[in-house]
């Protein structure tokens, strides 16, 4: 059975990522990171499976174009890469990024357990049903006003673990201009210098 399949057209390939499950469709996603996945039924032969990708192909080019149109017109950050970091450059944005959720945990009157940074590739910040905070380590670099919003929308998720009406009023008492914010971050690309070398 088919695990991936390539995908080519003229001088582009693709490669698509085969899910098999008990589901009864065929599902089709491109990722924002252009990651291309298609879900299909245990039962569904290879056959089949080559014939609905095809089918599919001028769609999933079309998509992956526009994704890198989008990235492309994005500002560029550049940031240290992680592992060029020292244990104390990594403490100094544990610290700055601790003491934003400190700040706004006792203003929003919220609670959580552990915060950790990481070098997440597509996330800014999550928050588990238990409480623990992830952050991505280059909301240090961004100017603050978008760090505040990310401190904000993850602690919003203490009281809301969802994207419900409630919590956008819940994360807009404590960051009014959180639309604005919200769209200023999403005009960000990151490339640390590992990435520039390679350009």
């Amino acid at each position: 059975m088919i695990k991936e399949y390539l995908l080519s057209e003229e001088n582009q390939r693709i490669l698509i990522s085969v899910k098999r499950s008990s589901r009864k469709s065929i599902g089709l996603e491109v990722r924002a990171a252009g990651e291309v996945i298609v879900r299909i039924p245990n039962r569904l032969s290879d056959k089949r499976l080559k014939e609905f990708i095809e089918s599919h192909k001028t769609w999933i080019f079309q998509k992956i174009a526009l994704i890198k149109q989008k990235t492309e017109s994005k500002k560029e950050l550049r940031v240290p890469a992680w592992d060029t970091l020292s244990d104390m450059e990594r403490e100094k944005i544990k610290e700055k990024i601790s003491h934003r959720i400190q700040y706004y945990s006792k203003k929003m009157q919220v609670e959580y357990q552990r915060v950790t940074i990481r070098n997440q590739k597509t996330r800014w910040g999550s928050c588990s049903s238990k409480g623990n905070l992830n952050f991505n380590y280059r909301l240090f670099y961004l100017p603050e006003e978008l760090l505040d919003y990310v401190m904000v929308h993850e602690l919003a998720h203490r009281r809301y673990m969802n994207h419900s009406p409630q919590f956008w009023q819940e994360v807009e008492t404590y960051c009014p201009d959180y639309e604005i914010c919200r769209k200023k971050l999403g005009e960000y690309r990151f490339a640390t210098e590992e990435e520039n070398e390679n350009l």
